[in-house]
């Protein structure tokens, strides 16, 4: 068995995935529902949605290394902003250190844990929500007729990813519903079932744009 075969099979128990559920999402992000028919770069992709949704094993894909868990108040909200950015391919790099670099250029800050000032953890944010704006379009205007499932982040953050495909709006809802395997109505999705989302788009992004000579 290969390592990143091995590194499937880890990640499927670390998520606590059923088998149906796991072949689903073998077969959503390559169209395959076993890894044992994928090539290399297939088992790569799967393992780079995996690692989005949690997989933390450090040695699944062979390039990462041990990584210290960021603490700090704001350390979720800047997490969450920064792979938003790589899964709408305006951020290349998706590890901590980068992202902790770009904290230090915005606040001084060395660090999340050290970053106390709501001042300064405004200034990072914001800074990294006008990025996502200014590259790939994201709306973060904040309108009080907007329902309640628009104010979301990841509905923003996946509407973006959406327009960069150039889909029609009305097939938006049908292709979410399709990826999360849903058959009810509800748009009152969840912060992870955005998660899954973005993730998905975000591969499809990323492939699209390796595929460009």
């Amino acid at each position: 068995m290969t390592s990143s075969i091995a590194a499937l099979h880890v990640a499927k128990k670390q998520l606590g995935l059923d088998d149906d559920t796991y072949r689903a999402k073998l077969a959503r992000i390559t169209g395959k529902s076993s890894a044992k028919d994928m090539s290399e770069p297939e088992r790569q992709a799967v393992l780079s949605v995996l690692r989005n949704e949690g997989f933390s094993l450090s040695t699944a894909s062979g390039r990462h290394g041990s990584r210290r868990k960021l603490t700090g108040k704001y350390a979720p909200k800047l997490q969450a902003l920064w792979i938003a950015g790589f899964n709408l391919g305006v951020i290349d790099d998706r590890e901590d250190s980068a992202m902790i670099a770009f904290i230090r250029r915005q606040t001084g800050v060395d660090d999340t844990r050290f970053l106390h000032h709501a001042d300064d953890a405004r200034r990072a944010i914001e800074g990294l929500k006008a990025w996502l704006h200014r590259e790939a379009g994201v709306d973060w205007s904040d309108k009080k007729s907007l329902p309640p499932y628009a104010a979301a982040h990841g509905y923003r953050i996946a509407q973006a990813q959406w327009r960069m495909f150039g889909g029609a709006a009305a097939d938006f809802w049908s292709v979410v519903k399709d990826i999360l395997d849903e058959d009810r109505a509800t748009r009152d999705l969840s912060a992870h079932q955005w998660i899954t989302v973005m993730n998905y788009f975000g591969e499809r992004i990323r492939s699209s744009r390796e595929a460009t000579p």
